[in-house]
């Protein structure tokens, strides 16, 4: 399990699948945050560019260089290739925190719906296939056009925390904080990651009916 043991402010983010939307967001504000962050890709020119083009110090290269130069790394790839990539890297990941925010998910003419796991969940699938990984859920409901979008200051949502490792879910709650109207709100075990998945479906028709960006805010806490 995770062998880190240092503040937040300590610790290199490394972001898989870091060129698409979800990826460059997080990878964004966590770097205006003052984090240090890599992005990686399949291709590494690919992240290379993304990353001049978000500036701020990210760095870019592929997937497998990425995650070994990181000690938390946050997997924000098309639930396609979820499975594939994570079992590709389990040794480069071993000791380090997995950050998985996949949302597995399908798109019909009706909009969003969700995909049936056979581990239930994208979490659990990646804590299946990374038995030397602290794998914590995050970031599932957060939106990548406010992340992206640099006229919105702060992104005022919660994000739930989810995870069996206290210590690791700890620390990413402390990540999550550092994104200015961001809080994490821990969400229990990992066995609970597969409704905060499914409630970006939820979020995607919100969105859609009321032409919003529509987060998620846990009350009395």
């Amino acid at each position: 399990m995770s062998s880190i043991n240092r503040s937040v402010r300590e610790c290199r983010v490394g972001v898989l699948g870091g060129t698409g939307e979800q990826g460059r967001g997080l990878a964004l504000r966590l770097a205006m945050a003052g984090m240090e962050v890599v992005l990686g890709s399949r291709q590494s020119y690919r992240a290379e560019a993304a990353a001049e083009l978000l500036g701020h110090g990210i760095r870019g290269s592929d997937n497998a260089w990425c995650a070994g130069q990181a000690d938390i790394v946050i997997a924000a790839v098309p639930y396609d290739g979820h499975a594939d990539l994570l079992a590709g890297l389990a040794t480069t990941l071993a000791g380090k925190i997995l950050v998985d925010c996949v949302n597995p998910l399908g798109f019909d003419a009706q909009g969003a719906y969700v995909l049936e796991v056979p581990e239930g969940s994208a979490a659990q699938q990646a804590a299946a296939l990374l038995p030397d990984t602290s794998v914590v859920g995050a970031f599932h409901n957060v939106s990548a056009v406010l992340l992206l979008d640099l006229e919105v200051a702060n992104i005022e949502t919660d994000v739930l925390v989810v995870g069996d490792d206290r210590s690791a879910t700890d620390l990413i709650e402390q990540l999550v904080a550092l994104i200015p109207g961001m809080r994490g709100i821990f969400g229990g075990r990992l066995r609970n990651a597969g409704q905060v998945e499914a409630l970006t479906a939820n979020l995607i028709s919100i969105n859609r009916r009321y032409k919003g960006h529509a987060g998620i805010r846990i009350t009395d806490v």
